[in-house]
């Protein structure tokens, strides 16, 4: 037998078989830890992955900047339910009445007011959000990219946090991209109009229509006349109502002065007449204007170009 000295100096006797298998467990021991640090890295890199994979891939933040985007410019407007009412008129007879000709027009253009308000503070809240998912992303890729093993797990808590608090903004941001309800402080009818009849509860909403935009293929200018095609994200009803406006863009004679106009149209093309070749024309493209509309602020331009007469006898 040898002898070990033990850090206390003290002397014990060692069997060397029973050394060398005790130092194969150490080797093999930390082998395992290793394997097993290892093992909880890659599933928790996997994880972090996967999670920007799925809820914040360039794609998808790409498609919601769109998405928000586009109700920058859409039409918002305040709807009222129910939209009819049961009334009683002067011979007591039943009848069914619009629900805006009992509500008090004062009070509805203040609550359209609130809501003008309220959409703009709710498309405000898209663009920050969306920039904060956006940073969010860049934090975690760098977390993931440039952390060695130790950094990765040592630093594990903190993207936990983050995953749950980018998800709690995910949350938030695809929730608010559909309008909410609008609560009203005080009544919108007057009971004293309605000589006592029972009135159900009303309730505001905001709605939202899509905004119209030019077919820039289809909308093209002749010698004395054009012709427009618009369309929205969706398919509408063909009975929308629009606003096509034009004006000449440069002008000298009275007659040039002229050439301007607004068109009611419930379609969605329109020719223009009486144009003057070889001129240039703005159009705008809106939907019309209703008693519900509360915020609009982005109408589509194209500028055309009528042709020199000798190049296009087609005529209006």
């Amino acid at each position: 037998r040898s002898t070990f000295y033990t850090a206390n100096f003290g002397i014990m006797n060692v069997n060397p078989n029973e050394f060398g298998t005790s130092l194969e467990s150490t080797v093999c021991s930390r082998e395992e830890q290793d394997n097993a640090i290892l093992n909880m890295y890659m599933e928790r890199k996997s994880h972090v992955l996967q999670f920007l994979q799925s809820h914040l891939s360039p794609q998808l933040l790409e498609h919601h900047h769109k998405k928000v985007e586009l109700l920058k410019k859409s039409y918002y407007y305040i709807e009222v339910l129910p939209s009819r009412v049961i009334l009683r008129d002067q011979n007591h007879v039943l009848v069914s009445t619009d629900i805006f000709q009992i509500i008090d027009p004062w009070r509805l253009q203040r609550m359209k007011k609130v809501a003008r308000t309220q959409t703009e503070i709710q498309l405000v809240l898209l663009t920050d959000l969306l920039e904060q998912l956006q940073r969010g992303r860049e934090e975690l890729a760098c977390y993931v990219e440039t952390s060695n093993v130790v950094t990765f797990l040592s630093k594990w808590e903190l993207a936990v946090q983050k995953l749950s608090d980018l998800s709690e903004l995910m949350n938030k941001f695809l929730s608010l991209q559909v309008p909410g309800k609008l609560h009203a402080k005080h009544r919108l009818v007057s009971h004293a109009d309605i000589k006592g009849t029972r009135i159900p509860d009303i309730k505001l909403f905001l709605s939202t229509k899509m905004p119209v935009m030019f077919d820039r293929k289809e909308s093209v200018a002749h010698k004395n006349w054009a012709h427009l095609k618009w369309f929205t994200e969706n398919q509408e009803s063909p009975f929308e109502q629009y606003e096509l406006h034009f004006r000449l863009l440069t002008h000298g004679t009275e007659t040039e002065v002229e050439q301007r106009g607004i068109l009611e149209v419930i379609s969605d093309t329109c020719v223009v007449c009486d144009l003057l070749p070889d001129r240039s024309y703005e159009f705008t493209i809106r939907r019309a204007e209703t008693y519900t509309l509360v915020y609009e602020t982005w109408h589509d331009t194209i500028t055309l170009t009528t042709v020199n007469s000798a190049e296009d006898s087609r005529t209006c």
